[in-house]
């Protein structure tokens, strides 16, 4: 949204095309949502539906670097077990709630977590190999 603010920002890495996101993201909202006639609906299903691939520059950008620092591969692992502890609570409320049923919701955080579950094999791989504190290597493209 602006001048990056960090002297290592690589304009060249950062190079994820974010319209096959969002377009996708936009079409399915107004698509797929539980009331077609609410513009807030729309938006909200909108919001889902980007929410579950959101993630997906920083981890293209991850591929193209070849990994990350300590610091930012704990930011994203925390992403992941959030989403994860998210699917947690839907099952229980499935178990103790009559009528709960959200499938937009469910989908999208399925296929969230989906995404993430490379970057958790890899990051457990490298902490069990370098040590907690040490970067993260990827396989670069």
């Amino acid at each position: 949204f602006g001048v990056p603010h960090k002297d290592t920002y690589s304009q060249e890495d950062d190079a994820f095309p974010i319209a096959y996101l969002v377009a996708p993201a936009a079409l399915m909202g107004v698509a797929f949502n539980q009331d077609h006639e609410s513009p807030f609906e729309m938006c909200w299903a909108f919001s889902i539906y980007l929410e579950a691939v959101a993630i997906l520059p920083q981890l293209f950008m991850l591929q193209k670097q070849g990994g990350a620092e300590s610091l930012t591969g704990h930011y994203i692992l925390l992403l992941g077990l959030y989403r994860l502890f998210y699917i947690l609570n839907w099952i229980y409320r499935y178990a103790t709630e009559p009528h709960y049923m959200q499938l937009i919701v469910w989908i999208s955080g399925t296929v969230q977590t989906a995404l993430y579950l490379d970057f958790f094999y890899t990051y457990m791989k490298s902490k069990r190999e370098r040590g907690i504190d040490a970067p993260i290597e990827i396989d670069s493209v």
